[in-house]
């Protein structure tokens, strides 16, 4: 039997705002609480309505049997100042061609070449430490992030503008992102101070890319291995196509964008578990000195690196991407079966914005148990739904670079492990702060030597 649903509004709208002060102020908590509303929910942003699809089995279906009836939503267009048509905000057959120009720039055999990168910036830094040395942890796992998609995207002179740039404007864009993106658009013209500070720092990152874009173009030639001079020299293989210079940019600074916090915010988060939960280190640190010994950590040892992974997989289902966002085409129904076979049916209509938070799927006590608790050993046990697992999206907009991110991440803690741990500083918890996925505030812990 089939049962059309109403969709019922989540509680405590306010006239002319709606939900977008709810939203604003404490996005974890309101966003977590929706389900209990129902499996699709309706909220306002000002006076437009969202539809929000709370169930994992709902939102894979909007991301793969209904992909072709959406378009990147509000989110995504209210950060097109940013990051310009590249491939978080292209649709249509902008996307779809732009997608086959990027994929060759990260098979599996340019991801081996990044790799070396990755691992030289991780013994670079763990050089630079000290034991006894304390350290603000999400200060230098950003500056790690930035600094080493920086030297994979840029030839090493080149880049070096760019890298201050991403470096000085990046956290102010990632600290406005939400709440632009929640606010009516009209007040993007107020002469506020996160408006300024948000388009400034939007125009320093294009503009210097621009630089080292045409820079790169008079003195690089096509068999520079780094990521810009790949794309400048890609071409599609049936047509010929080439991607133009502000394509091009268009598509750095998405990667940008996607490629430094979520690293940095992750790898945070990991060391601070692991400060946590003793028995979890202790694994790993029998697994790294195992499968890597005390030489370099390279491609080939990632896929051996399994229970470090488990531990990547659990600290991004904790501290995941905080909102995403569609803009139906054309009428969506998304369709939802109980246990007693009934089928509900949730309609969506045409030109609609439709959100969905993987932060909140993510610690849905239907799918996870105890899912507030960080627990690597889910992963090992395998009882949860594989399909309730989804950190980079999917369907055709899945993350074009998930491998990047899990292969930089496993390279940087198994070279820190190899000859430290690290001690949380006492006196400090670390707090969820919110931008586009959850990042700690401040994570002080103390470098401490591995005994021989």
């Amino acid at each position: 039997m089939t049962v059309v649903r109403d969709i019922p509004r989540a509680p405590g709208g306010l006239p002319l705002i709606g939900h977008a002060l709810r939203l604003a102020r404490g996005p974890l908590p309101f966003l977590q609480a929706l389900p209990q509303t129902g499996p699709v929910v309706r909220i306002s942003l000002g006076t437009m309505p969202v539809y929000v699809p709370t169930s994992a089995r709902l939102i894979r279906s909007l991301l793969t049997t209904h992909a072709s009836k959406t378009v990147k939503g509000r989110l995504y267009t209210r950060v097109e100042p940013l990051v310009g048509k590249g491939l978080a905000t292209a649709s249509g057959e902008v996307h779809r061609s732009h997608r086959r120009l990027m994929q060759p720039a990260f098979h599996r055999s340019r991801i081996a070449g990044y790799a070396e990168v990755m691992s030289d910036r991780a013994r670079a830094l763990v050089d630079s430490w000290a034991p006894g040395q304390q350290l603000a942890l999400e200060q230098v796992m950003g500056e790690f992030t930035i600094r080493t998609l920086a030297e994979v995207m840029f030839s090493a002179d080149l880049g070096r503008p760019a890298v201050e740039a991403v470096r000085a404007n990046l956290p102010v864009i990632l600290k406005n992102m939400l709440l632009r993106a929640a606010s009516p658009a009209f007040l993007d013209r107020l002469p506020i101070r996160p408006n300024r500070e948000f388009d400034a720092a939007a125009r320093a990152m294009r503009e210097v890319i621009d630089q080292v874009i045409a820079d790169t173009r008079r003195t690089t030639d096509a068999d520079q291995p780094d990521l810009l001079s790949v794309l400048l020299a890609t071409r599609d293989a049936d047509t010929g196509q080439a991607l133009t210079d502000a394509e091009v940019r268009d598509e750095l600074v998405t990667i940008l964008f996607a490629g430094t916090e979520t690293t940095a915010s992750t790898l945070s988060w990991t060391f601070h578990e692991l400060g946590q939960h003793p028995e979890v280190e202790k694994e790993l640190l029998a697994e790294v000195d195992a499968v890597v010994g005390d030489g370099p950590v390279t491609i080939e040892h990632v896929p051996r690196l399994t229970a470090v992974r488990r531990v990547l997989d659990e600290v991004i289902r904790l501290y995941g991407v905080t909102l995403l966002m569609r803009r139906t085409t054309e009428p969506v129904e998304l369709q939802d079966t109980r246990p007693d076979g009934t089928e509900d049916v949730y309609r969506i209509p045409a030109d609609a914005e439709v959100a969905f938070s993987l932060y909140a799927v993510h610690r849905h006590p239907e799918l996870y148990a105890d899912p507030d608790t960080f627990d690597p050993g889910r992963w090992a046990r395998d009882d949860i739904p594989r399909e309730a697992f989804f950190p980079f999206g999917q369907g055709n907009r899945m993350c074009i670079g998930d491998s990047f991110s899990w292969t930089e991440a496993i390279i940087a803690i198994a070279t820190i492990l190899q000859r430290y741990t690290l001690s949380p500083v006492p006196g400090h918890t670390p707090r969820k702060a919110t931008s586009a996925m959850v990042h700690p505030d401040h994570v002080p812990m103390t470098v401490v030597a591995r005994q021989p």
